[in-house]
C-alpha cells in the first residue's frame, strides 16, 4: 500500500508546486505590500495545506479544476514584471553586437 505522500507522479506534484506559485505571484501582483500579502500567502497556503490529503484523482481534478478558474478570475489585467525578465521595460535592451558579420564576402566574391 503506497502512502499519499507517493500515490501521484512527480508531474502531479510539479503542476500543484506551479499553481501554488503562480497563486501567490498573482496575490503578489494585487497587494504590493509585503506585510499585508503575507497573510494571504498563509491563506493559500492553508487551502492548498487543507487539500493535502486528497487521494481521490476525481475530487482532486476538481479541487484542481477550481483553483485555476479562481486564478483565472482572480487574474490581475496588468501584473508585474521584473524589468530585465521578458516582458520588462528593460528586455533586450542594449544588446551586445552579433559577432557575425553583416555582409558575407565569401559568397560576394564567389559569385562575381
Amino acid at each position: 500500500m503506497s502512502s499519499p505522500a507517493t500515490a501521484f507522479s512527480s508531474a502531479h506534484r510539479l503542476y500543484v508546486k506551479s499553481l501554488y506559485r503562480r497563486c501567490l505571484k498573482n496575490a503578489l501582483d494585487w497587494t504590493v505590500r509585503r506585510d499585508i500579502w503575507r497573510g494571504q500567502a498563509m491563506q493559500i497556503r492553508a487551502e492548498f495545506e487543507a487539500n493535502r490529503n486528497v487521494s481521490d484523482p476525481r475530487a482532486l481534478a476538481e479541487i484542481l479544476q477550481k483553483a485555476e478558474a479562481n486564478l483565472a478570475d482572480m487574474k490581475h489585467p496588468d501584473p508585474c514584471i521584473a524589468p530585465t525578465a521578458p516582458g520588462g521595460t528593460k528586455w533586450e535592451r542594449n544588446l551586445p553586437p552579433s559577432m557575425a558579420p553583416l555582409y558575407d564576402h565569401e559568397a560576394h566574391n564567389a559569385a562575381h
